[in-house]
This record gives structure tokens, sequence and C-alpha cells, in this order.
């Protein structure tokens, strides 16, 4: 992956990362018993249905009466005179209602509760159980949650006319059936419809209905459905506490793991890796815990480094220092141009010690600023080897062969000048070991969809033990004839620094060809097909 491929990683997790706004300042189980208690809530809203069942049952028991009315109306006008209050009579028990006609004066001209027994009995809610109130109770409770209309009370007028009735005299008025949604005293719907018939003489017939069915019906339905909502309240109350806790605390053992790791007042701080977890938290342990490794050891490495620099400098000080004390004591122009020569080295040496750490020490954060753009490694090691062959002088040196690539087959995104810094130093180093008449080969070659950059020499070759070790910072092991503080020992670990900031590998090994000394192989991703195409 390279850096240009990371940034728009990184601007798109900002782009997710939604600020909290209303629930900022909750805890995160407060907010999962929040969403499924508002979802439980959404499920309540089926008393709303209820309502609207509630009334179409009440429309629907209307149209029926009114459709019964009509029936009655031509059964009354077919039947003889003797007959209609038998006909009555029958109607009322069929239907349990009661009927009253009214002449167009308001008179009241006859009722079926004085010609026979009543059909229905409104009851009296004091003489009721403790559990009728609840009920009652509960229904205006409801009623008014869901805004139900509201409807008068029942009540039998004192002088029993047609003038008391508003459903009697629009009957009157438009000559078309009239309808009333009331309450008996015990919170029941108490229907009447009126309708004009036409005997003898213009009478209005009124039915009145306690229908108590629809109560019952709308209560048991009320009662199931609280029965669910409660079970699943408590089923959703439960689960989200349960998944609270399975969020909750391991987040929270991680947030001290983390505090502790930032207070530093322990060495070993062990980040908890959840192992059993293979959700999203798990994955975050882990990464956590993987993390914090990390760091640690790349403090230890700083520290280690620091320790390092130390050490290579105070050599070069030492010597320095220990000349120009010389320089008061000596007698003769040889001796002082001796220590001045000591003392010149010493100084370039320490120009490059400098010059590497400062390098060493910042090609990481460099590295994951660069754009990285297409580089052809055939024609950068061309132009390398050129340069290089013009900076060359007369003396002995080991001769370069490169076995070049064909033109664009070994294209890598990366940073020109810091993969140039690392192959040269690679090539530096196979020089270093090769004896003056030896032969560096350099072979640039693609392979699947990697780059591979091999480099070998003449030199002694380098032990199995050892071929890790030679990439660590300031690594000593030098030839034989090589003048001390020529290299800094930086030159492999900034090559492996550079290497691996372009998702790469090094690795030292023997040479195929079976011949004496090493080879050092690099690896870097290959540009893409579509990549190149395009």
């Amino acid at each position: 992956m390279t850096a240009d491929s990371k940034r728009p990683e990184g601007s798109l997790a900002e782009q997710e990362e939604a600020p909290l706004v209303w629930s900022a300042r909750w805890s995160l189980t407060t907010r999962i018993l929040a969403v499924n208690i508002l979802a439980i809530i959404l499920f309540g809203g089926g008393f709303f249905y209820l309502d609207t069942y509630r009334t179409r049952l009440v429309d629907t028991r209307m149209d029926v009466m009114a459709d019964q009315l009509a029936q009655l109306d031509e059964a009354l006008e077919a039947a003889r005179p003797d007959q209609r209050q038998r006909l009555i009579d029958s109607f009322t028990r069929a239907t349990e209602s009661r009927l009253r006609f009214y002449a167009p004066g308001g008179a009241k001209l006859s009722d079926s509760f004085t010609s026979g027994p009543p059909t229905y009995t409104l009851r009296d809610p004091d003489l009721q159980p403790w559990k009728r109130d609840a009920a009652r109770a509960m229904d205006r409770g409801i009623d008014w949650i869901v805004g139900a209309p509201t409807y008068p009370d029942f009540e039998e007028p004192r002088t029993d006319v047609g003038g008391a009735w508003p459903e009697v005299v629009e009957a009157f008025r438009t000559g078309k059936a009239s309808s009333r949604f009331r309450y008996a005293p015990e919170r029941t719907p108490l229907l009447s419809a009126a309708r004009v018939v036409d005997l003898e003489t213009p009478e209005v017939m009124m039915m009145t209905l306690n229908a108590r069915d629809i109560t019952r019906t709308v209560r048991a339905e009320r009662l199931r459905l609280a029965i669910v909502v409660s079970m699943v309240l408590i089923t959703s109350v439960l689960l989200s506490l349960f998944l609270a806790r399975t969020i909750v605390r391991p987040l929270r053992r991680l947030a001290r793991a983390a505090v502790r790791v930032r207070l530093g007042r322990a060495r070993e701080v062990v980040v908890p890796r959840l192992p059993s977890r293979r959700d999203e938290i798990g994955t975050l342990a882990r990464a956590l815990s993987d993390m914090t490794q990390a760091l640690r050891e790349r403090i230890d490495a700083g520290e280690h480094f620091a320790a390092d620099v130390t050490h290579e400098l105070k050599n070069p000080i030492a010597s320095v220092r220990s000349a120009i004390e010389g320089l008061g004591r000596v007698t003769t122009d040889a001796q002082r141009e001796q220590l001045l020569a000591i003392a010149d080295e010493d100084v370039r040496r320490l120009d490059r010690l400098v010059t590497d750490i400062s390098d060493a020490s910042r090609i990481d954060a460099q590295l994951s600023r660069t754009l990285f753009e297409p580089i052809d490694i055939g024609l950068m090691i061309e132009s390398m080897l050129a340069g290089r062959a013009a900076r060359a002088g007369n003396g002995p040196n080991p001769r370069i062969a490169f076995a070049r690539p064909r033109k664009g087959t070994t294209t890598v995104m990366g940073d020109g000048h810091r993969l140039e810094r690392a192959i040269d130093n690679v090539i530096d180093n196979a020089i270093s070991f090769s004896p003056d008449a030896g032969l560096v080969c350099i072979a640039a070659t693609r392979l699947g969809d990697e780059v591979h950059i091999r480099v070998d020499d003449d030199g002694p070759g380098i032990d199995p033990d050892q071929r890790e070790a030679i990439f660590r910072r300031f690594h000593s092991e030098r030839p034989r004839d090589e003048a001390f503080g020529k290299h800094s020992g930086l030159g492999l670990a900034i090559a492996r620094t550079i290497i691996e900031g372009h998702q790469g590998t090094i690795s030292a090994r023997d040479r195929d060809d079976g011949k004496r000394g090493a080879s050092l192989l690099i690896t870097l991703p290959a540009r893409e097909r579509s990549e190149e195409q395009g």
C-alpha cells in the first residue's frame, strides 16, 4: 500500500465519523436501552390501531342499526295494525334494543320497555367491583393517550319527548336516518338511531342499544396487546442490558489499560486481547494490544538507538579531543600535521554519522507524508550507475554489471529519491565487501505482482546467523582492509527502513549461482496493470 493510497482512507474515516449532537453525553448503556425501548414504544402504537378498530366497530354497528330500522319500517308498513306490536316485541328481543315512537309534535307514542320487559339494563358503576373501575380508568387513560374523540354521557331525559333527542329532531327535520354515540354510565357505548316511518301518520322510530360487546372486544384486544408489549419490553430491557454488558465491560477494560499505558506507571502494561471475542470489539482489543506492543517496541528501539548514537559519537569525539589536546604538546610540524589529519578524519566521520543518523531518524515520518508516484526501477538503476561511473576515479574498483530489464516492466509506486538512496546503499555495501578485481551483479525483474532487485558480490559472504544482524543500526562487521570509520553502520538499516516504508522486504542470502559471495534481495509491490494501462 502506498502513501497516497493511505490518504483517501483517512479522509473516508473522517467523513464516516459523524458527530453526536443530542446524545453526546449519554453512556453506551443508555443509548442501547433508549434505542430498544423506542422500538417498543413504536410497537405500543398498536393502541392507536385499537382506537380506530373501536371506531370502525361502532360505525359498523350504527350502519347495521340503520339497516335494521329500514327493514322494520318495511315490515311495519306491510303488517296489519294488530300485528305491529308483536313485530316490535320480536325485533327488540332479537336485537336486544329499545324502540320508541314519537309523534311530529314530539309526544312519545309508545315504548318497548313499557309494553314488555327491558332488553338491556344500564348498570350503576358505583355498585360494580373495583376491577370495573380500574378498567374504566384505563380506558380513559388510553383514550387520552391516543387522542380519541370525546363523546357525551348518556342521560335519560326527565320528560321523554322527541325534542329531548337530537337524532329525533334531525330525523323529523331532514326526513333521513340519524344516529348518535353516547357513553352509558358504566362507560359502554350506547348507540341510538332514528328514522321516519309512515304508518297512519308520520312518526319517528328511535332505536337505542347498549353495545357492551364492543367494549369487551376492545378491552380484550388491549389486554392481549399490553401483555405482548410488556413481555417484549422486559425481554428487550434484559437483552439490552446483556448487550450493554458484553460491549461496555470490555471497552472499560481497554480504556483502563490505555490509561495505564498513557501514564506509563507500569513498564509492561498488558492490554487485554480478548481472544474469545470474534466481533468488532475483539478486533479492536487485538488492534490496541498490537498497537501498544508496536509502540513499546518503537520506544525501546528509540532508546537503543539513542544509546547506540551516544556510543558511536563518543569514539570520534574522544579522538578529536585527544588530537586537540596533543597539539599543545607536540614540537614538530610532522607531528602537528599528523594530529590535524587525525582530527580532520574524525570530523569527517562525525559529519557522516550525523548525516546518516538524521536520515535514519526522519525516514519513517517523511515516507508517511510522501505522495508516491510511478518509478521505473530499471531506468533508475541505469541512471544511478551512469552517475557512479562518471564520479569514479582511475583506481582499482570492483566492476558493476547490470542486467537491464525491458522498459516499463519493473515499475513500482514510491518515492524515487528514497528508493535510489536504499538501492545505492545496498550497492555501496556490495562494493565495500568485493575485492578490487571482483564483480558486482545487479538484476531487476518482475515476478507476478512483485519487482525483485538482486545485488550479488564476490565478497566473503554472510554467515547465516548474521543475515538479520547486518540490517541493525551501527552494525560493525566490516571488511578487514577497510579504514576505520569509513562507514557509519547505518547504510543497510536505512535501506531496510526505506524498503519497508514502501511495503517491501530486503533480505540477505546465498548467491543463486553457488559462487562465493553474498546476495541481497529487495522485493517491492509492482504497479498494478490497470494503473499502467491507464
